[in-house]
């Protein structure tokens, strides 16, 4: 069978486009190793809502709420949970998959000012959304900037 040399070249092209955009990927989150952080991240952002609470939202279409588990341990705070594949669609069927399917782990360092005793959590509409409050007393600290 003939290679056709400018196909070859095509292909080869394709595949390090991949490769580049995979490394890319992991250096965006500094180089993390992500073979520790499952098979999919999902999305998250952190902010500080007016009543100082730290509020994490997290995109997590498709999954259950049972599928989610939300855990502080110290200051860390962790959310982990897995998203399967339709079980009735057969693998022969599928034309194109572009969805990342499988478990992940996600874990944030609390700052030292919130309660993490009284975390709460809610999920709806394919979001997470994660509220820890202040802690009771904790001081606020004014800084001068020079």
């Amino acid at each position: 069978m003939a290679c056709n040399p400018l196909q070859v070249m095509r292909e080869l092209a394709v595949m390090q486009e991949r490769m580049n955009r995979a490394w890319c990927a992991v250096q965006e989150r500094g180089g993390e190793d992500v073979t520790s952080r499952g098979s999919w991240t999902p999305v998250v952002d952190i902010y500080e809502n007016e009543n100082k609470e730290v509020v994490l939202k997290a995109e997590l279409p498709g999954l259950e709420r049972e599928d989610i588990d939300v855990t502080v341990e110290g200051a860390t705070l962790t959310i982990r949970g897995e998203r399967r594949r339709d079980g009735t669609i057969a693998d022969a069927a599928y034309r194109r998959v572009e969805r990342h399917y499988g478990a992940f782990t996600r874990s944030f360092t609390l700052p030292s000012t919130v309660d993490a005793g009284a975390v709460r959590a809610d999920y709806r509409d394919g979001v997470l959304t994660v509220r820890v409050p202040p802690r009771a007393g904790a001081p606020q600290v004014q800084v001068a900037v020079s």
